[in-house]
């Protein structure tokens, strides 16, 4: 039997379409492994995992693990270089002898307070090479941030109106900002997130830094608190979403371009998560407390006395593994071409 031109180029179509078909249907699920309850904090992944789902007809699927479904959250880079897992959150201060380099963003009083400014240098700095080695000793990519907002302090008593009211304070600050807050003459405590209600209400803390404002909500340190910093912006912290670099190497074309496509609205949708409840707190904070606002010239003074000596501190720690004070740069660099 003759094949005409016309059945060859119809055959040819049909399995080119049949290909493509199976390309396009193979099933893929990835397991994330986070910790807690939805909440803004978990915006920028679920956005994803909606996105990729829609994208692929439901053949490509990210299933969220909350309150350490699959990994507990200290152990999730652990748990990706065991291949148990195939993205998670990590906050860098859980453990910064695991990322050192990611602990840039930990460092007191840094131009990170706007989002603009946030957005651009935690993505630029994900791409560098020292960060990108944090992350490659546990077979692991950052994609996005969580874009943590600036810590803020609530307290009890007589509101820090100047520096030297923070002089002996005992206060709940981590990491670089509990090392700013020594310098201020401040008494650092490491209670717990949990622990800062009670310890608050009973007089044996003076004032607590949690990201503002959905954190100090969430927890509550409202209801025992006096006063609330409005821009002190002494620090953050990154909690990104990362991948590993096995499963996202066996990712199929089209599915990873829908992932890197995502990228824009997951950042977005992050920033609009934290300015929608501080659209509701914020005014709740104000009429309940007294707010603490610092002039420039203050800010600038905290950034000389208590942020700097804490940088150079840690740029000197860490000379022998890469340089800290090109990361810092890269902050600041950012922050000057937005006009910051």
């Amino acid at each position: 039997m003759k094949c005409t031109r016309t059945c060859i180029a119809a055959a040819l179509s049909g399995a080119l379409a049949a290909f493509c078909g199976t390309a396009a249907a193979q099933k893929v699920e990835w397991k994330f492994s986070m910790w807690g309850k939805q909440r803004a904090f978990t915006k920028g992944i679920e956005v994803l995992a909606d996105k990729v789902a829609k994208g692929s007809g439901g053949n490509f699927t990210i299933r969220l693990g909350y309150a350490e479904t699959f990994s507990k959250d200290r152990e999730n880079l652990d748990s990706i270089k065991l291949k148990a897992i195939d993205g998670a959150h990590f906050c860098n201060f859980y453990h910064p002898g695991k990322n050192p380099a990611f602990m840039v963003f930990s460092l007191p009083f840094l131009p990170l307070g706007d989002w603009d400014v946030s957005v651009k240098a935690r993505n630029q700095l994900f791409k560098h090479p020292a960060l990108m080695a944090d992350m490659d000793n546990w077979d692991a990519v950052a994609y996005a941030s969580t874009l943590l907002p600036q810590y803020e302090f609530l307290g009890k008593g007589a509101p820090p109106t100047t520096l030297a009211a923070w002089k002996g304070k005992r206060v709940r600050a981590g990491g670089g900002l509990g090392d700013a807050m020594e310098v201020l003459g401040a008494i650092k405590t490491t209670t717990t997130a949990t622990e800062v209600y009670t310890a608050m209400e009973r007089g044996t803390m003076d004032a607590a830094s949690f990201p503002f404002t959905y954190a100090h909500v969430a927890y509550k340190t409202h209801e025992v608190s006096d006063w609330f910093t409005t821009n002190m912006s002494p620090g953050t912290a990154e909690c990104p979403i990362v991948f590993s670099k096995a499963a996202w190497a066996k990712l199929p074309a089209q599915y990873q371009k829908l992932i890197t496509d995502a990228k824009a609205e997951v950042d977005r949708a992050q920033v609009e998560a934290y300015e929608a409840i501080d659209k509701k707190n914020l005014p709740m904070l104000r009429a309940k407390l007294k707010p603490v606002t610092y002039t420039p010239a203050q800010l600038e003074e905290f950034q000389r006395v208590a942020g700097k000596p804490v940088w150079d501190k840690w740029v000197e720690e860490n000379k022998g593994r890469f340089n800290g004070q090109e990361l810092i740069d890269v902050i600041f660099r950012t922050a000057r071409a937005a006009g910051r």
